[in-house]
């Protein structure tokens, strides 16, 4: 079964959207992935994603309530087939913190959805409610993509 860990900053905006999608999408095609998310810092380990992201989600049927933030650890490069960076700094960190023999799992979250390739997803934290709305429907595209690039081919 391939396993599918996102990384943010803090895990509760990008990397819970993206955990709560993909595991709906895998879900509504009869299919099966072990997915997790987690930050590259500790700032909310054991609280639920932000609350501005969870109403965007649950505007869209998408499920948030049974998140809760946790820091990335050293272990997630085993056990883990594929880590998702959701911006370039992350990916620094990543690829930082990496036991050389995993390094080949990282990647970027926007490297799967054609034409955004190279770019971060933005932060949507610091902004408004159309910013959330915005990073929700960049995150379901990229779902949308990474489903078909590492779930349907493999």
């Amino acid at each position: 079964m391939t396993s599918l860990l996102f990384v943010c900053t803090g895990n509760i905006c990008r990397s819970p959207t993206a955990d709560a999608v993909m595991r709906a999408l895998v879900a509504a095609h009869n299919m099966t992935a072990e997915i997790d998310s987690c930050g590259t810092h500790g700032y909310h380990v054991g609280e639920q994603p932000d609350p501005r992201t969870m109403e965007v989600a649950g505007h869209n049927g998408v499920d948030m309530t049974f998140l809760s933030a946790r820091k990335l650890q050293p272990a997630d490069f085993e056990d883990f087939d594929h880590l998702i960076a959701m911006d370039q700094g992350h990916l620094r960190i990543m690829r930082s913190l990496a036991p050389a023999e995993h390094a080949h799992k990282i990647s970027l979250f926007l490297d799967y959805l054609p034409g955004h390739e190279g770019q971060d997803v933005p932060d949507p934290y610091y902004g408004g409610a159309q910013g959330f709305a915005d990073v929700f429907d960049l995150i379901t595209r990229g779902c949308l993509s990474i489903l078909d690039d590492l779930l349907v081919k493999t």
